[in-house]
């Protein structure tokens, strides 16, 4: 595994980490808070940002219009389900969501969830370190790299794993703050 292959493995870790914080209220309105939601259209299941326009109006609206208006029922209905939290509001063509402010045990417990997610990124990394760097000693089992050429190697990649590292924990604590903020 080259330099570019273990940066962009890894950068891929980091970036599913942010997916997933994205997915956390933060007391303000914002689209991403839908982006699991999963409708039964049709008898299929279909990601709700392919069956509707979903906009903010303001901080503490979501608004969603549907392609089709005939999917409005199964759309509410996917909200009201989902563990989100939301009361779906329907006029006939457009389903509104009023986005509460967060209560004080609500923001601790996304922030516990903010960390399950950042811990969860940190593991994926950790196993990707653990691949390479049996790939570095496999490398100089078989004869390939030297003993100096193998430990240069694990440091670079050690190097890198902790860098990434250190973006998920400041992507984490950015997110508390974002959070925790009234």
């Amino acid at each position: 595994m080259s330099n570019q292959e273990l940066k962009n493995t890894m950068s891929k870790s980091v970036e599913a980490a942010q997916r997933n914080f994205n997915t956390i209220r933060t007391g303000r309105a914002n689209t991403s808070l839908l982006d699991r939601i999963s409708v039964e259209y049709y008898g299929a299941e279909t990601p709700l940002k392919s069956l509707a326009t979903i906009t903010t109006p303001d901080s503490q609206t979501i608004a969603i219009q549907p392609f089709d208006l005939g999917s409005l029922a199964s759309i509410e209905k996917a909200i009201a389900t989902s563990d989100l939290g939301f009361t779906p509001n329907n006029d006939g063509k457009i389903i509104r969501i009023n986005v509460p402010p967060l209560t004080e045990e609500r923001r601790k417990e996304f922030c516990k969830l903010a960390s399950k997610y950042a811990e969860e990124g940190k593991v994926a990394l950790r196993n990707i370190r653990r691949e390479a760097i049996d790939r570095v000693k496999k490398s100089e089992k078989d004869g390939d790299l030297s003993e100096d050429q193998s430990r240069d190697e694990q440091e670079k990649i050690q190097k890198e794993t902790d860098n990434f590292i250190k973006d998920i924990e400041k992507k984490l604590s950015e997110k508390e703050a974002e959070i925790l903020k009234v």
